[in-house]
């Protein structure tokens, strides 16, 4: 009897303190599809105050990404280790 994955549930945040830079090049692109399928325009993504180096690679990917209409550092909410994400329609 095998199980069924469990669906993490989309939110208008995503913390990436769980996940590796590495991983972050296909996971915001895929989050933030799955954001835009459940209707969602505006995603806080918190990636920290550390070095900067995982919020420039952040900020570096959002600027190529087709989906992304304009993104703020820092975000109103989150200041310094987070920054507020707009989705195109």
């Amino acid at each position: 009897m095998s199980e069924e994955p469990h669906r993490i549930p989309i939110t208008p945040e995503l913390d990436l303190h769980t996940f590796r830079p590495a991983e972050i090049g296909e996971l915001l692109p895929e989050y933030f599809a799955e954001c835009l399928r459940e209707g969602i325009r505006g995603v806080r993504v918190i990636h920290g105050k550390g070095t900067g180096s995982l919020r420039e690679g952040v900020h570096a990917l959002l600027r190529r990404l087709p989906e992304v209409q304009e993104f703020h550092y820092p975000a109103a909410d989150g200041g310094w280790g987070a920054t507020w994400v707009v989705l195109k329609k």
